[in-house]
């Protein structure tokens, strides 16, 4: 008799209003989801009700230290997520310029060349600047936004004298090849080892004069590097080598932190491999790729090229899945497997799944700025040894069945830090798509949601447009529903005497 009376309306405001409800819930869900990266029910359901049920006990000493180990992760993750200065940046004149002329496009961002513009204040300036007229004039030129203004200053310091940072902004920015950068360069050398010979001999006299010799040698040491990359660039690799050996024994000489950030051994890496002195490479490697080191892509994946070019050109899968990996075989994988775990983006650039672009000044390690400047320097290093990209495309994906959840925990590293795809799209270009690791997929309550939002909102369209057809729907799906209720209760009243019957209804 219910049923009978319910008229078309009611179904059309009760469906309408659990549209309204769902679809309230969806878009909240949403909204949470691209904020943080996970669904509020589910968090919810985690948090507050599985401990309702009895599924974790707060008082145990297992879940003190997991929350000790979590907060360590953490305090990792923070430390991880900190931008560096990429050891292979492009000259901004010669090569990024070139690229925006071409192609219209700015392969930097506002934020990137912002961090550029901090060190070389950080590199280039001291206290002391105002007393020299050049330094001073350089001092505001590196605080100026505008590339042109920072130019003109440059002219102007070099009218007063020979000042080694004008040269280095010139051959940055100024210089459209390599040759006139590099001529540059030599210029700034020249001036910049004057200017440090004078500073050595007064470093000890008194604060004023040691910030001073600590600026002088930041400036010698960024002249020599960019002078290094240039004869790397222009083709004279073996001199661009003898001048980054020396660089990274004055840098072990020296006790100044600014120079570890130069990262020198990266650019020696990477020479030394387009000369194929694989000897040289390792024992680079054995020095740097240390526990107490901080890793970078270049480090790990350097160190899996070498040893997959012992097996990679005798390497076949199937042979592989009947025989076994041998010793050497399986020592290859678990560096690929390292290097991946390290930075997973890698790959889909060596193996041309993904488009390059030109490399940002900063990278985030284990970000997708990092893979770019490794991938763009390092591709043609794994094309030249042969089988070597055949073994990474059949052995690469294994890795992510050993950390199933990444950002929990880690198998070799520490869990994958959550902050790289905000601080990647913050390093790399808007048209640029952005790898994302590991991939966000939606949660159930969002498909959930979007799938009752759109059911009950269709069944309110269609009871208001046929009431009548959707009327006898209803009653058609309910007495459906309830049929098997009906045929257990008349089995039962069949079954149980009368009397007996007759007593528990008057219950």
């Amino acid at each position: 008799m219910f049923l009978n009376t319910l008229t078309p309306k009611f179904y059309v405001a009760l469906t309408g209003t659990s549209s309204l409800i769902s679809g309230l819930i969806l878009i909240f869900e949403w909204w949470y989801f691209r904020k943080y990266g996970t669904s509020f029910i589910e968090q919810v359901s985690v948090s507050h009700l599985r401990p309702l049920l009895g599924g974790v006990d707060s008082s145990s000493p297992s879940s003190s230290s997991t929350s000790n180990g979590e907060a360590d992760s953490s305090r990792q993750s923070v430390s991880e997520c900190k931008v560096w200065r990429n050891p292979l940046n492009l000259f901004r004149g010669a090569e990024y310029n070139r690229y925006t002329w071409v192609t219209g496009r700015e392969p930097l961002t506002y934020y990137d060349m912002n961090l550029s513009a901090q060190d070389h204040q950080t590199f280039f300036t001291c206290d002391s600047d105002h007393l020299r007229p050049a330094d001073a004039i350089m001092q505001k030129a590196w605080r100026e936004r505008n590339p042109q203004a920072r130019i003109s200053a440059a002219h102007e310091a070099l009218e007063l004298e020979d000042c080694a940072t004008a040269y280095i902004l010139l051959a940055e920015e100024e210089a459209t090849t390599i040759m006139e950068a590099e001529r540059l360069f030599k210029q700034a050398l020249k001036a910049g080892e004057g200017c440090y010979r004078r500073s050595q001999q007064l470093q000890h006299h008194g604060t004023q004069y040691e910030a001073q010799h600590r600026r002088d040698t930041n400036v010698l040491v960024y002249i020599k590097r960019r002078l290094a990359m240039c004869s790397r660039k222009l083709g004279r690799t073996r001199e661009a080598v003898k001048m980054m050996r020396d660089l990274c024994v004055f840098q072990l000489m020296k006790e100044f932190p600014l120079l570890s950030m130069f990262n020198i051994h990266e650019n020696l890496l990477e020479s030394l491999l387009e000369l194929q002195n694989y000897a040289d490479v390792q024992a680079v490697l054995a020095k740097y790729d240390d526990i107490s080191l901080p890793k970078s892509a270049t480090i790990c994946y350097t160190a899996a090229l070498l040893k997959a070019r012992a097996v990679s050109d005798k390497f076949s899968p199937e042979a592989a899945s009947r025989r076994g990996l041998s010793t050497a075989e399986m020592n290859a994988v678990e560096a690929i497997h390292r290097a991946v775990e390290f930075n997973p983006h890698v790959p889909k650039y060596l193996l041309e799944m993904k488009s390059l672009i030109l490399p940002p000044e900063h990278i985030l390690k284990r970000g997708d700025s990092e893979a770019i400047a490794y991938a763009f320097f390092h591709l043609q290093h794994w094309k030249r040894i042969e089988g070597a990209l055949n073994l990474l495309h059949c052995t690469w994906e294994g890795t992510f069945r050993m950390i199933p959840y990444p950002l929990e925990k880690g198998h070799l590293f520490y869990p994958y830090p959550i902050c790289t795809e905000t601080a990647d799209r913050e390093l790399l270009p808007m048209f640029h798509e952005v790898s994302v690791y590991p991939k966000k997929e939606l949660p159930f309550f969002i498909l959930f949601t979007a799938g009752l939002c759109s059911f009950t909102a269709m069944l309110a369209l269609l009871t208001h447009q046929f009431p009548e057809l959707m009327g006898v729907f209803a009653k058609a799906f309910l007495s459906t529903l309830f049929a098997p209720l009906n045929f257990i209760m008349e089995k039962v009243e069949s079954i149980l005497p009368s009397s007996l019957w007759h007593q528990l209804t008057r219950i």
